[in-house]
């Protein structure tokens, strides 16, 4: 059995809401086990047998659809993938502050050239790093909610579907799927 998250990405921030018993019980549902939410924001901590990621989200994609009619990109990570991000963040010794701090997860890895275009908006002091499927994120001087340097704006460059995540939550979700 592996531990994996589900993350959901724009659930119960816009107009999309989606309760999470409901995502408990359809995760369920699929036969996963030990199905544990996190926050209200779409994060979802579970078991399976099943090793295949892309599969295991467009299962939780597919149900989605037919139980509640919701079209909700899935991305998921193992707890392994899980560990190693939240080890690996280039930005954690310098900031003491969670929100300052974020890790966009993407579907797929962007094409290299797409990476290499990648700039912060003017005037906004932001570093960010791509590894991988995941792009880490400082805002230097604020928090996530003042900036241009958003989940959109990177989808719209990368040219990849992206859910964002804070520091906190992140730590909390690696937690979670932890074997």
């Amino acid at each position: 059995m592996t531990r994996y998250v589900a993350l959901l990405r724009g659930v119960n921030v816009g107009t999309t809401r989606l309760a999470m018993a409901d995502l408990r019980r359809i995760v369920t549902d699929l036969g996963h086990e030990d199905v544990k939410t996190y926050l209200q924001s779409g994060n979802v901590a579970f078991g399976s047998t099943v090793r295949d990621a892309e599969k295991l989200a467009a299962g939780i994609e597919r149900a989605l659809t037919d139980e509640l009619a919701l079209t909700v990109p899935v991305l998921v990570r193992s707890g392994r993938e899980l560990a190693a991000i939240a080890g690996g963040n280039p930005y954690a010794d310098r900031e003491d502050d969670p929100t300052r701090l974020l890790v966009a997860f993407l579907a797929t890895a962007p094409r290299k050239s797409t990476v290499d275009a990648l700039t912060v908006p003017g005037g906004e002091n932001v570093s960010f790093t791509v590894t991988g499927r995941e792009v880490f994120l400082h805002y230097v001087d604020g928090g996530y909610g003042r900036s241009k340097f958003t989940n959109a704006y990177l989808e719209k460059k990368l040219g990849v579907v992206a859910t964002s995540r804070n520091w906190k939550s992140v730590r909390a979700l690696a937690e979670l799927t932890a074997s």
